[in-house]
C-alpha cells in the first residue's frame, strides 16, 4: 500500500471538513433533538468516499490506507459530532474489517460493496442485557437444524441499530464449551424473526441510533457463519485492537475540538475588564490540557503505525483506549469550567461535548477492563 504524503492527507482532511460544514453541522442540532440522523446521510457519506476507505478495490473499496479512516473519525469527532463518529467507526472500522478478515468470498462480495456506498449500514450485536464486557456469558443461542442455525436471544446497546441492514451476531453454538462455544454470524435485517427494539434514550450521543434487538427463531444458513463455528470469541479478541484504536483516534479528535472552542471563548470573554485568556489560571489550565492532548496524540499515532504494519498488540490498544478516553473526560471537564455558567447551557457545544464524552470510558471495553488487560501483560492472570 502506497504511503500518503502529508499534503495528500491534508487535501483529504479538507474534503472531510467541507463535507461536515455543508452536510452535517447546519442540521446536527435538530438531529440531536430528534435523537436520530436521517438514513440518507449514510448515502451521502458513501458518495463522498468517506466509508470503509481501506477496503480492497475488489470489494468496492478504495484500497486506501487505514490512516484515511482515522482522518474521517478524527475530523467528525473534532467537529463535536460524537454520535456520528461512533456510528461511522462501528460501520467502517469494526463491522467491515470483521467481514473482510473473517468472511467467505460470498459474504464479502455480497456485503462490503454496499457498505462502501452507504446502501448497506453495518452493526455488531455482542452486548446483552446480562453480559457486557464479559462476552463469555452471553446467552443468545444458535442451535443447528440441518443446514441452518436457529437464533434466539436479545441484544442491547447496539450502535446503528435502527439504520442497519446487516448485523454481525454473537451467539452460543455450544453453551458448555465456554469461550470455544461462541460463533459469529452475518444476518440480513429483513430476516424473519428479527425485531429492532426501541431507539434507546441516552445521556449523550443523542442523534446516534442505539437499539435493542431480539431474535425469535431466526433461521440463518450455515453459510452465514463468520470465521468458523466455535471461533467467535477468539475472532472478537483478534479484531478488538482496531476497535479500541479507532476509539482513541476519536477521543483525541474530540479533545482537539474542545480545546479549540475553549481558546476561542476565553480569548473573547471578559471578566473584570480583561479577557479570560489573560488570567494565569486560564493559561495554566490551557497549557495542561494541550500537553495531555499531545501526549495522547503521540501514543495514538504510534499505534496507528503499528496497526498498519501488523504489530499492534491487544495490550497496546488497551493502553490507547484507557489513556485517551480518560484524557477526553478530563479535558472537557476542565474546559467547561472555563466557560462558567455558559458551559452548562445546551446552546454551547461544550455542553454536548461534556455529556458525549462520558461513554468513552464505558463502551469498547470499560477503563477497568482495559487496566486488567494491561496488568495481565505484566504479571499474568
Amino acid at each position: 500500500m502506497e504511503t500518503l504524503s502529508d499534503s495528500e492527507k491534508d487535501v483529504f482532511r479538507d474534503s472531510v471538513v467541507k463535507f461536515l460544514d455543508k452536510e452535517v453541522l447546519p442540521f446536527y442540532g435538530e438531529w440531536e433533538r430528534q435523537e436520530i440522523w436521517p438514513r440518507d446521510l449514510w448515502l451521502r457519506l458513501g458518495e463522498s468516499g468517506f466509508l470503509c476507505i481501506d477496503q480492497p478495490v475488489e470489494y468496492g473499496g478504495y484500497g486506501a490506507s487505514f490512516e484515511l479512516n482515522c482522518i474521517v473519525v478524527h475530523e467528525i469527532a473534532k467537529a463535536g459530532l460524537g454520535a456520528l463518529a461512533s456510528g461511522v467507526s462501528v460501520h467502517s472500522d469494526i463491522v467491515a474489517p470483521y467481514i473482510l478478515h473473517l468472511g467467505s468470498e460470498e459474504q464479502k462480495q455480497r456485503i462490503l460493496p454496499g457498505m462502501v456506498t452507504g446502501e448497506v449500514v453495518g452493526a455488531i450485536a455482542m452486548t446483552e442485557p446480562g453480559a457486557g464486557s464479559d462476552l463469555q456469558n452471553i446467552t443468545t443461542s444458535a442451535i443447528r437444524d440441518g443446514d441452518v442455525y436457529i437464533i434466539n436471544g436479545a441484544k442491547t446497546f447496539i450502535t446503528n441499530g435502527q439504520h442497519c441492514d446487516v448485523v454481525i451476531v454473537a451467539a452460543k453454538t455450544d453453551p458448555k464449551a465456554g469461550s470455544r462455544g461462541m460463533t459469529l454470524f452475518t444476518m440480513d435485517c429483513d430476516s424473519l424473526g428479527f425485531e429492532r427494539g426501541r431507539n434507546l434514550e441516552k445521556v449523550g450521543l443523542s442523534s446516534g441510533d442505539t437499539s435493542e434487538m431480539s431474535f425469535s427463531d431466526v433461521r440463518l444458513p450455515v453459510a452465514e457463519i463468520l470465521g468458523g463455528e466455535g471461533e467467535g470469541f477468539a475472532n472478537l479478541m483478534n479484531e478488538l485492537p482496531r476497535e479500541r484504536l479507532i476509539l482513541g483516534v476519536g477521543c483525541v479528535g474530540a479533545a482537539d475540538g474542545i480545546l479549540e472552542q475553549t481558546v476561542a471563548y476565553v480569548t473573547e470573554r471578559k471578566a473584570f475588564g480583561e479577557p479570560l485568556s489573560r488570567f494565569q489560571n486560564t493559561r495554566f489550565e490551557l497549557a495542561d490540557v494541550k500537553t495531555e492532548i499531545e501526549l495522547n496524540r503521540a501514543l495514538v499515532e504510534k499505534c496507528i503505525d503499528k496497526y498498519v504494519d501488523g504489530s499492534l498488540t491487544t495490550e497496546e490498544a488497551s493502553m490507547v483506549k484507557l489513556a485517551s478516553s480518560e484524557m477526553q473526560g478530563k479535558v472537557v471537564d476542565r474546559c467547561l469550567q472555563l466557560f462558567g455558567g455558559y458551559g452548562y447551557m445546551k446552546e454551547y457545544p461544550i455542553a454536548r461535548a461534556y455529556v458525549d464524552a462520558r461513554v468513552q470510558r464505558i463502551y469498547g471495553g470499560t477503563s477497568e477492563v482495559m487496566k486488567e488487560l494491561i496488568a495481565r501483560s505484566l504479571v499474568g492472570r
